[in-house]
């Protein structure tokens, strides 16, 4: 049929009038949140952190010199303490790590002038006193007020090794090790729960086969007793990324009842471990690729998960995904053993992204640990001397923290494209949860760096009257905190949603997190 040209003028207004209307459509992103009935607790667990004998992060981080004028309890640097009590960490994992598999916890006792110095092999060769030993580690995290989550050695130490390091931390009665520590000035057991039988023992921690660790961890777990008042919360050696087979192995090896959780490791390479990357200086293509790589966890997570739901379908073992974050190059002019790298707007929405898909498979996922702590990959806290800078992943934790304890609400959406090329991810992501108050979060990001995202959301069965906002965002997505200008990206008020009638409206602007308050 051919159309006169009054007639094609016509059908042009109305097909580009069509055409956006679809697009004005689908620039609203419409959320259903199910509040009816929540059940799966986010474990507080989700939220905690690494610390490694590497680099920066125990000495001259947490563990600095005498003579610093820094306020301090003996050795412990309290500013740091403050700043990581403020987001509530819930858990600290040490020593290791690669190190967990080359120390040997009785050189890190008794009086510290007299503890023999080791060599760290696996981080820069450097000596090291072992100042910072168990009584250390412990009184730090006594001054968090989170559990210790100690790694044992596999790789090189011994099953009776392990075994009386935890009678010396837990055993309340007469023994040669609760001798040591009533000796060594400890009258009381800590009862430490959290135990891990060897780190990544695939690889550093002894180059391990699956079915030779499951075999090893057997007799392991068998000899690490439980005490009065503390029963271990024993947690194996996983899988590394997408090694399905040893998840497999584990799970098909090893009861439940001997296993309490099951490790997976997996860290955000921007380009490839030869080259990672710089953590300052990329285009948005490096910008693209990296959060691409970050939402593999959700694959990898969604995928051990379901092995695990086979063997294991009332969901008694955790998935502990004590090893994750984004790994760059270090900074130039800094000891490549010390993994010493900054930290962006970039890393702020890796962190951001990473939490969420945590929070909605909380049924699974019970323990994480973000690498690491101080001024080591994806840290925190970064310190120069007696300067002290909170990251932007520091703020995203602190954020995030409502969500620990309270119960999740299954969100459903269907996401925008952030487009690169031919390429395309999910521009948003998010978790909701509803904490003892009837108090609902949800913390939302939109990972597109140019374009803002319209949501409308339905609580459904959630009576509210309240909304109030936090936003975490910057002009670029290299953009940092630095010692010059500390607090360059940090947190500020969310003005910008609403309630209309029943439903929550925003505005998510690029490259933003949003934790919202609902009341």
């Amino acid at each position: 049929m051919k159309l006169s040209m009054p007639n094609r003028i016509l059908f042009t207004i109305v097909f580009t009038v069509i055409i956006a209307s679809i697009a004005m459509a689908q620039s609203t992103v419409n959320i259903q949140v199910q509040g009816a009935n929540p059940k799966t607790v986010i474990s507080r667990h989700i939220y905690g952190h690494f610390s490694e004998h590497l680099g920066r992060c125990i000495y001259d981080g947490f563990w600095v010199k005498d003579s610093a004028n820094i306020p301090k309890k003996d050795r412990i640097r309290l500013d740091i303490v403050a700043a990581l009590k403020k987001i509530q960490i819930p858990n600290l994992r040490w020593p290791g790590g690669c190190f967990a598999d080359e120390y040997h916890w009785r050189d890190g006792i008794g009086v510290r002038d007299q503890r023999p110095k080791m060599v760290n092999t696996n981080w820069g060769n450097v000596t090291e006193d072992n100042s910072f030993g168990t009584h250390e580690f412990l009184e730090l995290c006594s001054l968090l007020n989170c559990e210790p989550y100690i790694t044992g050695n596999v790789g090189s130490g011994t099953i009776e090794e392990m075994s009386k390091w935890v009678e010396y931390l837990n055993f309340d009665g007469m023994s040669p090790m609760s001798q040591i520590r009533k000796q060594n000035g400890r009258e009381k057991p800590w009862q430490v729960h959290f135990w891990g039988v060897g780190n990544e023992s695939w690889g550093c921690g002894g180059n391990m086969t699956a079915d030779y660790y499951a075999d090893q961890y057997k007799r392991y777990a068998g000899f690490t007793k439980d005490y009065p008042g503390a029963r271990l919360m024993k947690i194996a050696s996983g899988a590394n990324s997408g090694d399905y087979n040893w998840t497999e192995t584990m799970m098909k090896k090893v009861d439940p009842w001997m296993m309490w959780g099951l490790t997976l490791h997996y860290y955000t390479v921007p380009k490839d471990w030869g080259n990672k990357g710089s953590a300052t200086s990329f285009d948005e293509s490096e910008y693209f690729t990296t959060m691409k790589k970050c939402l593999v966890m959700e694959e990898l997570v969604s995928k051990h998960s379901t092995i695990m739901d086979h063997y294991d379908p009332n969901k008694k073992v955790a998935l502990v995904v004590d090893e994750w974050g984004i790994w760059t190059n270090v900074e130039p002019g800094t000891n490549p053993g010390f993994l010493f790298q900054q930290n962006s707007l970039r890393d702020a929405l890796v962190a951001a992204t990473t939490l969420n898909i945590f929070n909605n498979h909380a049924d699974r996922v019970r323990v994480a640990n973000l690498a690491q702590t101080i001024n080591v990959l994806q840290a925190l806290i970064l310190t120069e001397g007696n300067k002290m800078l909170l990251t932007p992943t520091y703020h995203v934790f602190d954020l995030f923290k409502a969500h620990q304890d309270a119960k999740l609400l299954p969100v459903q959406f269907v996401s925008p494209d952030f487009k690169n090329g031919n390429e395309k991810i999910p521009a948003l992501n998010m978790s909701a949860s509803i904490d003892s108050n009837a108090v609902v979060h949800m913390t939302i990001v939109n990972l597109d760096p140019n374009n803002a995202i319209k949501i409308r959301t339905a609580l459904q069965t959630i009576k509210w009257t309240k909304v109030e906002g936090q936003i975490l965002t910057s002009p670029k997505i290299t953009d940092i905190n630095s010692f010059d200008k500390p607090d360059f990206i940090k947190p500020k008020i969310f003005e910008g949603a609403t309630k209309q009638g029943d439903e929550l409206v925003l505005t998510l602007p690029a490259q933003s997190v949003i934790m919202l308050t609902i009341k």
